[in-house]
């Protein structure tokens, strides 16, 4: 049959164990498949025997295609054996190709984005899903995740003094003052591809930006406003210049947030530092009560010089009333008096001798009467006598 091993002799087929092309005697035909890897140790011995794998091969394929006629061990035997073999080869190779095609296929999980590469050239990217690609070696796929926040610390790598990094976070200010300053930024891949290619270590070069950028900014500041009202405007132009900076590298990067959570002196002035933030305080304070205090007496004093103004312009209308008043009726009366002159000399007499004599004591003398003085009764002294009486009595 064209299946059997043939045992004895040179001849057999593909599988033989003789001199045929796969065979192993002799220096002049050597074995096409290498010795293999060696597990076993440094002895060649110990490697994997590529014909016994062979031979079994063979005899699985003879169990399921059974032989269609006798055959010796002659010629006729191998020339079938042969034949088969070779089909038997055609479609392992077509099954082994089939299985390394497959290997292409690839998942790209949620929040994550595939690069592609073919022959360490850059493709595309694809979404979260099944994808494919060119098998390895020639096509690689890189899935970096793109929505995880990562994050860099600047100034310090835990709690306490000890993991204080003074060559970091200590920083000159504008005023030249020394201020330790320790921080963090957060961030993002933008980019995977600009990520993963045009920089070779995206978090050291993150956080050398970020210690370039905030030396920058607080260079540029007072110590005073970066320790109290603007620490905000720092964080911001820290993370606007960051980003300006990261994109101009390709870096493919977002910078989300940059927050200061230590901002200090250094250690050896912090308590003189201190007395002189509690000094700024106070007088910060005395000179908010002196603003009350001007605030209060300044609208009081602003009531009082209306209400005096106020007061001088009645006073001022009421001495024009008067005096037009008195003008109007001068000129009344001269008026009249150009009409009838001896009457309005006589009426005018009359009311001033009334004016006058309303306010004096008088003692009227009639030449008619026996003596010329007549009785008089002054009752309004009277009256005011006995006022001061009933005063006195109670």
């Amino acid at each position: 049959m064209p299946w059997n091993n043939q045992s004895g002799g040179r001849g057999g087929g593909p599988w033989g164990g003789g001199d045929g092309p796969w065979g192993s005697g002799g220096p002049n035909r050597p074995n096409p498949w290498g010795n293999g890897p060696q597990r076993g140790g440094p002895d060649p011995n110990n490697s994997p025997d590529l014909e016994e794998l062979l031979r079994k091969s063979q005899d699985r394929l003879k169990r399921v295609f059974p032989g269609k006629g006798g055959g010796g061990p002659g010629g006729g035997g191998g020339t079938g054996l042969g034949g088969l073999g070779g089909r038997g080869i055609a479609l392992a190779l077509v099954v082994v190709l089939f299985l390394y095609g497959l290997t292409g296929f690839y998942r790209v999980g949620p929040g994550e984005l595939g690069v592609e590469l073919v022959f360490g050239r850059y493709q595309g990217t694809t979404e979260p899903g099944l994808n494919y690609n060119w098998p390895y070696p020639f096509g690689e796929v890189f899935t970096p995740d793109v929505l995880r926040i990562r994050e860099t610390t600047v100034g310090s790598r835990g709690e306490g003094r000890a993991g204080d990094m003074p060559e970091e976070s200590l920083m000159l200010t504008g005023d030249e003052n020394i201020v330790d300053v320790d921080f963090r930024v957060q961030w993002r891949i933008a980019d995977p591809a600009n990520f993963l290619f045009n920089v070779e270590d995206p978090n050291g070069t993150v956080k050398a930006v970020s210690e370039s950028a905030m030396r920058e900014v607080v260079g540029r500041k007072n110590i005073q406003p970066i320790l109290t009202e603007e620490r905000v405007q720092v964080e911001q132009d820290v993370r606007t210049l960051m980003q300006t900076t990261l994109d101009s590298y390709g870096a493919g990067v977002q910078v989300t947030e940059v927050q200061m959570q230590k901002v200090d002196p250094p250690a050896e002035v912090i308590d003189a530092f201190r007395d002189v933030q509690a000094a700024r305080a106070d007088q910060e304070r005395l000179q908010n009560e002196a603003n009350a205090y001007a605030n209060r007496v300044v609208p009081e004093a602003r009531g009082e010089a209306a209400q005096i103004v106020e007061r001088a312009s009645g006073y001022r209308d009421q001495v024009i009333a008067q005096s037009t008043g008195q003008a109007d009726r001068f000129l009344a009366v001269y008026e009249e008096y150009a009409k009838a002159p001896e009457v309005t000399r006589q009426r005018i007499y009359l009311e001033t001798l009334e004016r006058v004599l309303a306010s004096t004591d008088k003692i009227i003398i009639d030449e008619s009467a026996g003596n010329g003085v007549v009785p008089y009764l002054p009752l309004d002294r009277l009256t005011g006598r006995q006022a001061d009486q009933n005063q006195g009595a109670r």
